[in-house]
């Protein structure tokens, strides 16, 4: 029997700020292979409002700009390589949930709301991380950038997550805080609940929500009122 709703979340600025650890991981290996690296000051001035550098479309996605400038490929990469072994082994220094997730995620619980991770991090690092920070239970099932054959903003890393949790798209919100999360979402016919100051450099207005967020309180007065549709 289907699940009555599902969530779909994103987990790169959406359940939890993880910029600080990935900017560590990009800064030692930048550091490592004799490239420049920035302060967590300077990451935040790209995008301002005090938010993180765009993370892109995988784990390393800050690191991918400064990769698109090297021509080596096997120099790219043994980079990749050390980026994700550094990263794996320093997933949660200073990662933080935000504010409110921990309370909303045990009250959708209690309301048999079915929900998901959708994220374009590497399947087998957002399943540790989620451990990490303690909310792996909640979720029935947790979709990486390489579980399927594509990714956000491809539509279709939503559908067949719905699929597989056996839900209804008629019945799914996608939260996170990107363009690749609501033009996925948007092209799966979705409604997109978009978190402020997100790992992106587009601004609000330029990215598809039906609804904004700054954190997770009182996000179940939004979702409530889907439920009672």
């Amino acid at each position: 029997m289907a699940q009555k709703f599902t969530l779909l979340f994103d987990l790169d600025g959406t359940l939890a700020d993880t910029a600080p650890d990935l900017m560590k991981a990009h800064n030692h290996v930048m550091n490592k292979f004799g490239y420049s690296s920035k302060n967590m000051d300077e990451i935040r001035n790209l995008v301002g409002r005090g938010a993180a550098v765009m993370i892109g479309r995988s784990i390393w996605g800050s690191a991918r700009k400064e990769l698109s400038k090297i021509s080596d490929e096997k120099i790219k990469k043994d980079m990749t390589k050390e980026f994700i072994k550094f990263y794996e082994n320093n997933l949660v220094v200073e990662t933080q949930l935000l504010k409110g997730v921990e309370n909303f995620l045990l009250w959708a619980k209690s309301n048999n709301i079915s929900m998901g991770v959708c994220t374009n991090k590497q399947e087998h690092l957002a399943i540790e991380l989620l451990k990490k920070i303690n909310i792996y239970d909640f979720f029935e099932y947790i979709a990486g950038g390489n579980t399927f054959d594509f990714c956000k903003p491809d539509p279709r890393h939503i559908t067949n997550m719905v699929e597989i949790m056996r839900g209804d798209i008629r019945k799914t919100i996608m939260i996170g805080d990107s363009e690749n999360d609501a033009d996925a979402a948007k092209s799966a016919g979705v409604p997109m609940i978009l978190v402020e100051d997100g790992y992106t450099e587009k601004r609000i207005d330029q990215i598809y929500h039906n609804h904004l967020i700054k954190d997770f309180v009182g996000l179940e007065n939004i979702v409530l009122k889907y439920l009672n549709d």
